[in-house]
């Protein structure tokens, strides 16, 4: 560690990741106009770091090389040195990264990238030990080749700067032929091949939650009536909870396992994997009835309730995997401790439970999990808690990680449909009520005067145009807030934002929607993305938005210009099916002859729209509390205000109507 205390550039950022660099020894600069005037007056290349604050090799790497002396005088002295927060800059992320993974076969953070004074790249990689080690460059002797190449061979940097960027504007011509229905089958048999059916989960280790994978399967088995499908999902979804990749002291799930039984995660939290597994836990509690996928789901909400939620009510982006310097020292355990908190007979039968051993699980210490003691029993589930109460009240002591606090509009747009979603099915008020809170603070908080959506919030400060995946996922918490309230607002805002988002991120000529938009900084690309990675694209996402707009307004061009997206990335999505799990959920909607729309009138409307949130119905949309405000929006809904006063529920598919249904049982019937 160095004792500098003098600040570079960074120390007025917001980004907490760009300010824990802040008093580092290099002379870092933020991405901006300042750092590429000093590159080109002084002739030097850029090396750029990319990472996020709660990622651990980009620690690792900090206190090797960005604390030192010694490699901060190389850097300083012979380059331009500029820190990205990835979260904060996905665009920037996403070009760069894409260079990497063209390089080098891979990609991930931290990603090091050295590009000329004008941005354009010419080399790039990962993490960088210190010192060259078992064949692997440091980063000291790497600074000295790059430095003497730019200085002696500096026509071949340029010219492999040119190929790449070539290579990287270069998009692939889409012919926009519509799929065929082949390709779900496909990537279902990839799933089915690649399932680990002891474990759960998909391929060796590491292993990802990837819970967009889990939302394709049960639509397969929706569709499909195929059980294997369900029986993956359900097994994966046990098995992750039982696992260590779940806290079960505090909840929420970890970013993904270092393992293939999700006994060791890398230990730091996020707001889209919880909000994504939330879903996933929810949907499933819905398809099946086990209660144990609603107890999960609530527990991870629980955990942002009360961890990762502003006093405003806005969701934080992340919680960091290492406190003290050390990762996951704050979420083991050694059995001494647990039984000198528990006592001895209780204490030995929760280490019994959770797997908790004097030699420990986890580098002499123990991460608890129910590996191999499986589910629960209802009596065994009471005892846990009474003791998971005990321990997490002295694990609060404990020195916490850090809480990356700022507010992404897009992770929050996944939060909010994940609380209003499962407030709907789980009758469960206070999560509706913590998806109406987010909604209002983005909308105080997050859009300009001139109706532009800003894409971060910190300390006071809102910035940067919104990207689509912004755009994409508030749209998709909007539709499940106005499904779980029917309150008209939330369907108005959805539609606002969506004729936005084809304005600013497409063209006239071409379906694919830009990652960033036409009003903002031109960078050295601009990619079209539809890849599902831990979060699904924003091109997937504003596909289903469409998709639902177009049922419940009966405005029928925006299923057109879903089914123009999915076309357009056809080649992308026949090449890799099992990458592009959510815009095949898209896809299956949209060729689904089982959707349905249900208009649901009448003020005594409860026990109806009851029975509409008990069904599990992926490719359903409702529709009531019907005024002149919403037959703005949805037209087709006049037609029912003769019969407002009569309580009824109109179910449509394949644009018929059936008879109107007024008992619950019938409607029951009918959605299944």
């Amino acid at each position: 560690m160095t004792s500098h205390k003098t600040p570079n550039k960074l120390v007025n950022e917001k980004s907490p990741y760009l300010l824990q660099h802040a008093y580092n020894p290099v002379d870092w600069y933020p991405w901006g106009p300042e750092a590429f005037a000093r590159a080109v007056s002084e002739d030097k290349p850029i090396f750029l770091s990319i990472g996020y604050s709660t990622c651990h090799w980009c620690h690792v790497m900090e206190r090797e090389s960005f604390e030192d002396e010694e490699v901060a005088h190389i850097l300083n002295r012979d380059f331009i040195c500029i820190k990205v927060d990835r979260e904060e800059r996905p665009d920037i992320d996403s070009i760069y990264m894409s260079v990497c993974q063209a390089l080098t076969g891979h990609g991930g953070w931290p990603l090091t990238v050295f590009l000329t004074p004008d941005r354009q790249p010419f080399y790039a990689g990962t993490y960088f030990p210190k010192e060259d080690s078992r064949g692997f460059m440091g980063l000291i002797s790497l600074l000295e080749s790059v430095k003497e190449a730019w200085d002696s061979k500096r026509d071949n940097l340029l010219e492999s700067a040119k190929n790449i960027i070539e290579h990287l504007t270069q998009e692939e011509v889409s012919i926009e032929t519509e799929i065929s229905k082949d390709i779900i089958h496909e990537a279902f048999t990839h799933f089915k091949y690649n399932f680990d059916s002891k474990y759960g989960g998909f391929g060796a280790s590491p292993k990802f939650p990837s819970p967009h994978t889990l939302l394709f399967l049960l639509r397969y088995w929706y569709t499909q009536k195929e059980p294997f499908a369900l029986e993956m999902v359900e097994k994966t979804l046990e098995s992750m909870k039982n696992g260590g990749i779940f806290d079960h002291i505090g909840f929420g799930f970890s970013r993904y396992s270092t393992d293939k039984k999700w006994l060791v995660p890398h230990f730091e939290k996020m707001l889209y994997d919880n909000a994504l597994l939330a879903i996933a836990y929810g949907e499933t509690y819905s398809a099946t009835g086990n209660k144990n996928y609603e107890e999960t789901a609530r527990q991870i909400l629980d955990y942002v309730q009360r961890d990762m939620t502003s006093q405003l009510g806005a969701f934080y982006s992340a919680e960091d995997a290492d406190s003290e310097g050390v990762e996951g020292k704050f979420y083991v355990w050694s059995q001494e401790e647990v039984i000198s908190v528990l006592g001895s007979k209780d204490g030995d039968e929760y280490c019994k439970l959770f797997d908790i051993t004097s030699p420990g699980n986890f580098e002499g210490l123990n991460i608890p999990n129910l590996i191999e003691t499986g589910t629960l029993s209802e009596q065994q589930k009471h005892f846990a808690e009474e003791c998971r109460k005990k321990l997490f009240a002295h694990r609060e002591k404990r020195i916490h990680p850090y809480k990356d606090d700022k507010v992404l509009t897009s992770w929050n747009g996944l939060m909010i449909a994940a609380m209003a979603y499962c407030g709907r099915i789980f009758s469960e008020e206070r999560y509706i009520e913590s998806a109406k809170r987010c909604v209002d603070f983005i909308y105080k908080k997050l859009i300009r005067t001139d109706g532009r959506l800003l894409a971060r919030y910190r300390d006071g400060e809102s910035v940067f145009p919104a990207y689509l995946e912004d755009y994409a996922f508030l749209v998709w918490g909007l539709l499940e807030l106005y499904e779980a309230t029917f309150t008209t607002i939330y369907l108005k805002r959805a539609v606002k934002l969506t004729d936005a988002m084809l304005n600013l991120f497409g063209e006239k000529n071409s379906a694919g929607l830009f990652l960033y938009g036409h009003d903002s900084e031109k960078l050295i690309s601009r990619p079209r993305e539809s890849y599902d990675g831990a979060i699904p694209s924003g091109n997937s996402v504003a596909a289903m938005n469409l998709l639902r707009l177009a049922r419940i307004t009966g405005h029928h061009e925006y299923e057109n210009r879903a089914k123009a997206i999915i076309d357009f990335f056809s080649n992308q999505m026949e090449a890799a099916p099992t990458g592009h799990s959510y815009m095949l959920c898209s896809y299956m909607y949209s060729i689904s002859d089982i959707s349905s729309e249900v208009v649901i009138t009448g003020t005594k409307h409860k026990e109806l729209v009851d029975t509409y949130n008990s069904k599990y119905l992926p490719f359903a949309v409702a529709i009531s509390n019907i005024t002149p405000e919403l037959t703005e929006i949805a037209p087709f809904v006049e037609g029912y205000k003769e019969q407002n006063d009569k309580t009824a529920a109109y179910v449509c598919r394949n644009y018929s109507c059936m008879e109107q249904i007024t008992e619950a049982k019938k409607l029951a019937e009918v959605l299944s």
